[in-house]
C-alpha cells in the first residue's frame, strides 16, 4: 500500500510514555537536569507523571521491574545541541555516542537516563 489513510482525522501532539524502576529519581533527573516541569501526576504512591518543557512533553510510569533496551527510546530535537551537551557532561549524564555531525543531517548525540533509558538529541545542521 503506498497511499496515505487520510480519513479527515487530524492528530494532536504525541507524548513519549518511559517506564522507569524510580519515579522520584527520574523526576528529579528531568526537572532538575533538563529543566523539566511536573505538570500532573496519578496514585498514592505516585506510578505516572507528566512532565513538560516547551513542546518537548514526557510521561513517566513506575515499573519497578523495568530494564531499558540497548536502542534508542525517544528522538528530542533542541535548538541548542551544544548547550544540551555540556549541561550533560556538567552533571555526569552517561553519554552513549558523543555529539557529532551525522551525514543525515542533524549534530546529535546520545544520553542515558538514570534508569539506561537512550535519548537521542538532535538539531538540524
Amino acid at each position: 500500500m503506498t497511499e496515505n489513510a487520510d480519513h479527515g482525522i487530524r492528530f494532536g501532539r504525541i507524548a513519549a510514555m518511559l517506564p522507569v524502576r524510580d519515579i522520584g529519581k527520574a523526576r528529579a533527573f528531568y526537572t532538575d537536569i533538563l529543566g523539566f516541569t511536573k505538570t500532573f501526576e496519578n496514585g498514592d504512591p505516585v506510578g505516572f507523571m507528566i512532565l513538560k518543557r516547551d513542546k518537548a512533553e514526557l510521561h513517566l510510569t513506575l515499573d519497578p521491574r523495568y530494564r531499558a533496551p540497548t536502542y534508542n527510546v525517544i528522538h528530542l530535537m533542541v535548538e541548542d545541541v551544544d548547550g544540551l551537551y555540556a549541561v550533560c557532561q556538567r552533571h555526569g549524564v552517561r553519554i552513549v555516542k558523543g555529539l557529532r555531525d551525522q551525514d543525515y543531517g542533524l549534530r546529535a548525540f546520545v544520553f542515558a537516563d538514570p534508569d539506561g533509558n537512550r535519548i537521542d538529541v538532535g538539531q538540524p545542521i
